[in-house]
């Protein structure tokens, strides 16, 4: 190759590293914008984070949460902002990433693209409700059986949450159940790339089942409810990724059928 030929080729690289940096600015710019407004309300989104524990609790109005540090609560806070600007700010993230990768698309890679941009989001919040409105006041409900009134022989043994460990809690779930409920995506997207088939998806059936009460259980509390709302819906999850690729493939098989036929025609 030729210096003229090696110049030329700097052009481009220049500008599609110039281009990364502007895209990279202006989602940390969504991020930190998000981060301050979700500080600010972070005592209000802490409350509706704490709503299935409320509905868990035999007695709302007694449920007490402490902080045993000084700078517990203030992480808490900070935590509580970033988790909520990392989710507000996805969106613009998102567009970020489709216009800096558009230009070097097809228009047909530009439409496939795109569905599977606008379904992680909400694939991610479907998990998310998943977890606020059924797991976790079914987890909590389970934690908080374990009390243990003071009597004859016994001592009073009562659940006191810290702010730290019950936003922990909530987190991991959400961030679990969200990335699981990634999966139609993931294996749609390999089976768009001709990495994985719906026929070898259904042969490892199985070998699915045991990896998704084995996820469960690395992912989600030591708890049989957490445990087993998780590998549940990922089951559900494969079964619709197995159809999804399954129509992934009759669109190629038709879109190949038609191409023989123009080829044919000519």
């Amino acid at each position: 190759m030729s210096q003229d030929e090696i110049d030329a080729s700097k052009a481009p690289l220049i500008e599609h590293l110039i281009e990364l940096r502007q895209r990279l600015m202006w989602s940390i710019a969504a991020i930190l914008v998000m981060f301050v407004v979700c500080f600010y309300f972070a005592t209000d989104i802490y409350n509706i984070l704490t709503v299935p524990y409320l509905r868990a609790a035999p007695d709302p109005d007694a449920v007490q949460m402490i902080f045993t540090a000084p700078q517990e609560w203030f992480f808490t806070q900070l935590k509580l902002a970033l988790f909520g600007a990392l989710f507000l700010a996805f969106p613009v993230v998102a567009s970020q990433i489709y216009m800096f990768v558009a230009p070097g698309l097809y228009k047909n890679e530009r439409g496939a693209f795109l569905p599977f941009l606008v379904a992680t989001p909400i694939l991610f919040l479907i998990g998310a409700c998943l977890v606020y409105f059924l797991v976790m006041p079914m987890a909590m409900g389970f934690f908080l059986s374990q009390e243990q009134l003071a009597g004859q022989g016994k001592v009073a043994i009562q659940h006191l949450a810290k702010v730290s460990e019950y936003l922990g809690l909530i987190m991991i779930l959400i961030f679990a159940f969200g990335l699981v409920f990634q999966l139609p995506v993931v294996l749609t997207l390999l089976g768009r790339a001709g990495l994985v088939s719906a026929d070898g998806l259904k042969s490892k059936r199985k070998y699915a089942i045991v990896g998704a009460f084995a996820a469960a259980a690395i992912l989600t509390p030591p708890d049989p409810i957490s445990q087993i709302g998780l590998a549940l819906p990922t089951l559900l999850l494969y079964e619709v990724s197995i159809l999804s690729v399954r129509l992934v493939e009759r669109q190629r098989a038709e879109r190949e059928a038609a191409r023989e036929a123009e080829d044919a025609a000519a």
